[in-house]
């Protein structure tokens, strides 16, 4: 066992350094588009970009088990990885090497890896968030009663929202399926003046912790590697979150 802390933000921003590496080497649509004719545990088909995506994250979370570190990872295509957690040791790590791997398919700019770390089994106990979105080359970090950070400044947690004729000036909407949005519609419009659809669920949560969108909503259930990270950039910055249907606005679990 280890007595020093993880570097948990070296070892993200190592892997950040591989994944961009081999989304420059896939530079164009058609090679960002091959499958490796997997699914991950979430069901989606594993592109090659995201296989190689995670390999780069696994390999960092592998050398910090190496230095003696002992915590289990959750990842988008992997599913659960044991590096030794057990009841004393029961930090998890939870992943998506590839948020919005359908832009990065495409060329679109919006794309990140999502890292959160908790120390326990749910939304509320995440103590440090990162988000690298490939796209701008922005950093999003927060800690725990620390604050969050865009590229090493400070998130302001006084950003006022902005409404028009009561309503949210512009919300984020993601899981932006046609028939959910259909179903949403009147809900929408009742609540937002404008809606943005990034197709990042990390990178959307960053974007409200900036105030650069008034709220953000999904309109199906998220999975926990996309907005474990993301989700404590934006309380860290000031912001609310909620997870409906648990009792506890954060009771969301991470597996």
């Amino acid at each position: 066992m280890n007595a020093v802390a993880p570097d948990w933000l070296g070892a993200a921003r190592a892997a950040v350094e591989e994944v961009r590496s081999s989304l420059a080497a896939a530079a164009s649509t058609a090679e960002r588009a091959r499958e490796t004719g997997a699914r991950g545990e979430g069901g989606d088909r594993t592109l090659e970009i995201d296989a190689a995506a995670e390999q780069a994250v696994f390999r960092q979370l592998e050398a910090l088990h190496a230095q003696g570190h002992r915590f289990a990872a959750i990842s988008e295509e992997r599913g659960r990885v044991d590096f030794g957690a057990d009841s004393a040791h029961p930090v998890l790590v939870v992943v998506d090497p590839l948020d919005g791997s359908r832009n990065a398919k495409r060329g679109l700019p919006h794309h990140a890896l999502s890292l959160a770390v908790a120390h326990g089994r749910t939304m509320d106990d995440v103590v440090f968030g990162f988000v690298h979105d490939f796209g701008p080359e922005e950093e999003w970090v927060a800690r725990r009663a620390a604050g969050a950070s865009c590229n090493g400044v400070g998130l302001d947690p006084g950003a006022p929202e902005r409404r028009v004729g009561g309503r949210l000036e512009l919300l984020g909407v993601e899981s932006a399926d046609p028939r959910w949005v259909r179903d949403s519609a009147d809900a929408l419009a009742a609540g937002a003046h404008r809606l943005r659809a990034i197709g990042a669920i990390a990178v959307s949560l960053c974007q409200v912790a900036a105030a650069r969108l008034d709220g953000m909503v999904t309109l199906r259930r998220s999975r926990a590697v996309d907005v474990a990270a993301g989700q404590l950039i934006v309380r860290e910055a000031g912001g609310v979150v909620l997870f409906t249907g648990c009792a506890d606005p954060l009771g969301a679990p991470l597996d």
